[in-house]
């Protein structure tokens, strides 16, 4: 068992099973890559700022360039006695460059360094999540386009409430993804500032140059209290609430495929290569890829609740709770990411039942609204129209029949405001194209509403 680096003031070794309690080098790899980038930030500033001399800046350069290339091919070896990771490469520094390495911590602390390793961490996953959503997005409206003439139901409370445009519908999720890409944009905006220099958590009585660092690393500018700088973990938490709004969205249009596929439904149907089969019924065709993103929205709400719960009650600054900021973040990221990553072409395989579509936009009634609305246009107050409605509704339930299918002597007695024009407004078709206005579902707004999209989409 090595010696740690703070051994000093300690008389017995570390208990084997503390040991691997304590360690979180198994999971805090990932940061691998930015610990090193923050190191080389750090070790500059450190020459240039005379602490070390630029001898030995280039020794420590060099060391951690060999420790970068040995981690990126794999010959890296992470070993749980090395506790973290920021040790980890210390070590083997030191194996490489000798006592030397021992100069590259001056200044600054694990705390500091933990808290910038896993800025730049979160700042490279959102970028990847910002284009996976870009490409989902550019794909809906693909669909959109593709599919711009098909009618289905709308529902309110899953019951057939007003025929729309199946474009509309997806053109509704759109707009949360596009919410969803603004969020994450917007915490970027938070994560742009370094707080290496931070030290533990007073600062350093070392000369340092904190906006060198932090232009180094590509921030903006260096965080401003060096007890919040170590402390915060507002971005992480703020990620998991971006994600798990994100991971909502996915989960409730994989609800409605699901819904969407069944023989009852039988809207959509998903391309073979996103399902699976039975083991026992050889007729089944599952939706596993929606079912499981939908399960996985679990996990993603429970990792933004655990790390919320950890945070709750921690007093300044670092507490060793605070190790337990990754995993959930770790976790979320990848969930997020593979859930982006195979819905865009899950939908773009994805193919209509169009006749059923329409077959069902004519069930329920849903164009009785426009029929409430013709009268209220022809001077009846809407609750006396929605009563007049709601008695033709009743007759049309007892004769088994549609609002579009009774005669015009039948709509005349139930108001005489009706004329032979009705028919002009109470078909699925005529009650789609005659909602116009922006946001509505006509064929005119929805297409307004695709430009909108692909104009968003080539500005970001």
């Amino acid at each position: 068992m090595s010696e740690k680096p703070w051994a000093g003031r300690f008389s017995l070794p570390t208990d084997k099973f503390v040991e691997e309690f304590n360690a979180s080098i198994h999971f805090d790899k990932r940061f691998a890559e930015f610990d090193i980038k923050g190191s080389m930030a750090h070790v500059k500033m450190l020459s240039k700022q005379k602490i070390i001399t630029d001898r030995e800046s280039e020794e420590i350069l060099k060391g951690l360039e060999i420790v970068l290339t040995e981690i990126k091919e794999g010959k890296f070896i992470f070993k749980t006695e090395d506790e973290d990771i920021h040790m980890a490469v210390e070590k083997r520094l030191k194996e490489i460059v000798g006592p030397v390495a021992g100069k590259l911590h001056t200044a600054r602390s694990r705390n500091d360094q933990v808290a910038v390793d896993f800025r730049m961490y979160l700042r490279s996953e959102i970028g990847e999540i910002k284009n996976y959503l870009k490409l989902l997005m550019k794909v809906i409206l693909e669909k959109a386009r593709q599919e711009i003439d098909v009618i289905m139901p709308g529902y309110t409370h899953l019951q057939t409430a007003q025929p729309i445009l199946f474009s509309h519908y997806l053109m509704a999720y759109f707009e949360m993804f596009k919410r969803d890409y603004q969020r994450f944009t917007d915490l970027l905006k938070r994560l742009e500032f370094c707080p290496l220099g931070a030290g533990a958590l007073a600062g350093t009585t070392f000369d340092i140059d904190r906006d060198f660092t932090a232009n180094e690393l590509g921030f903006f500018a260096p965080t401003l209290n060096s007890l919040d700088s170590v402390s915060d973990r507002d971005f992480a938490l703020e990620f998991l609430s971006s994600a798990s709004i994100c991971q909502m969205h996915l989960s409730r249009i994989s609800e409605e495929f699901i819904i969407f596929s069944t023989s009852e439904f039988a809207f959509i149907e998903l391309s073979d290569d996103y399902c699976t089969g039975s083991s026992i019924m050889p007729q089944k065709k599952n939706p596993d890829i929606p079912e499981l993103i939908r399960g996985k929205t679990g996990r993603v709400y429970g990792n933004m609740v655990s790390l919320f719960t950890t945070m709750k009650g921690l007093p300044l600054a670092y507490n060793k709770d605070m190790q337990e900021d990754k995993e959930p973040v770790f976790d979320t990221a990848d969930t997020l990411k593979a859930s982006l990553k195979i819905f865009a072409p899950m939908i773009e395989k994805m193919t209509l039942k169009k006749d059923k579509m329409y077959k069902s936009a004519k069930l329920g009634f849903s164009t009785a609204t426009d029929l409430a609305d013709y009268l209220v246009r022809k001077g009846l107050p809407f609750r006396d129209a929605h009563h007049v409605v709601g008695k033709a509704v009743a007759f049309c339930l007892d004769k088994k029949i549609d609002l579009s299918d009774l005669k015009i002597e039948e709509l005349k007695g139930f108001c005489d405001l009706i004329d032979d024009d009705i028919y002009n407004f109470i078909t699925v078709e005529a009650s789609v194209n005659s909602r116009k206005a922006i946001g509505g579902t006509a064929k005119v707004s929805v297409e307004y509403q695709i430009e909108q999209g692909e104009k968003f989409l080539s500005e970001i």
